[in-house]
């Protein structure tokens, strides 16, 4: 097998089974059944165990001193933290793109997104879901590649993929509720301001803005945790929370 072979296999691993976990397909704490799991998948157990170690360096998996893994399990306190960690470092991110100023490739792709933004949460009939979702997680893409650093840049893609912890984590359950639309347009309104901020070199107030604006999450999953039952299924990553 090629080296690009094993990488398709890798990543067809990973793809598959951070799916299958976020979706709730286990039960938090169980163990995941290694062969079934690779028939699953189509895949033989190498790339699968490989996968496994990746989801291990994420937290979404914990290794078993009798060996294999186990899916892991989240507190509400668990998820906030990694909500206000996201904060952090995207507020790190903006504040250095602000003081040192960011690529003017990187505003110019930051311009258009928000433009598509727009047109997704003001259109002239009705949200465009997946276009906001996707341009979302664009957005937040380029404002951790916009303060020039790549420990910045690494960390953010890491702490993203925490559960729940991910810009666009609770769009995914919101496209049927009736403040929906108030509540995108609410965060498209601190994106413009953020990008503002950082065009102005203003960087202790882009750093306010990017914290607040993660903030907006924690509401959300404050929403949620009070409790609509349509939103268990909706939400990737929500059955691995646990409520003590």
């Amino acid at each position: 097998m090629s080296d690009l072979e094993r990488q398709s296999q890798f990543e067809k691993a990973l793809s598959g089974l951070r799916s299958l976990v976020l979706s709730g397909e286990f039960e938090a704490n169980s163990r995941l059944p290694e062969t079934a799991l690779a028939d699953r998948l189509g895949i033989s157990r190498t790339p699968l165990r490989q996968a496994m170690d990746r989801l291990i360096a994420e937290g979404l998996l914990e290794r078993l001193e009798s060996g294999g893994c186990r899916v892991a399990s989240f507190s509400v306190t668990d998820v906030i933290d990694s909500i206000e960690l996201r904060g952090v470092l995207e507020g790190t991110a903006a504040r250095l793109a602000a003081e040192r100023g960011a690529a003017p490739d990187v505003l110019a792709e930051m311009h258009e997104v928000l433009a598509l933004l727009d047109q997704a949460a003001w259109g002239e009939t009705q949200v465009d879901f997946e276009t906001y979702v996707q341009q979302n997680a664009r957005f937040h893409a380029l404002l951790a590649r916009a303060a020039g650093s790549s420990v910045i840049e690494r960390e953010v893609e890491r702490v993203v993929r925490l559960p729940l912890a991910s810009p666009s984590a609770f769009l995914q359950g919101q496209e049927f509720l009736a403040d929906f639309q108030a509540s995108l347009r609410r965060a498209q309104h601190q994106h413009r301001q953020l990008v503002d901020a950082i065009e102005h070199r203003e960087g202790s107030r882009a750093e306010a803005l990017a914290r607040e604006h993660a903030r907006l999450a924690r509401e959300n999953l404050e929403f949620v945790m009070r409790g609509d039952p349509r939103l268990a299924e909706r939400v990737p990553g929500l059955a691995l929370v646990t409520a003590a």
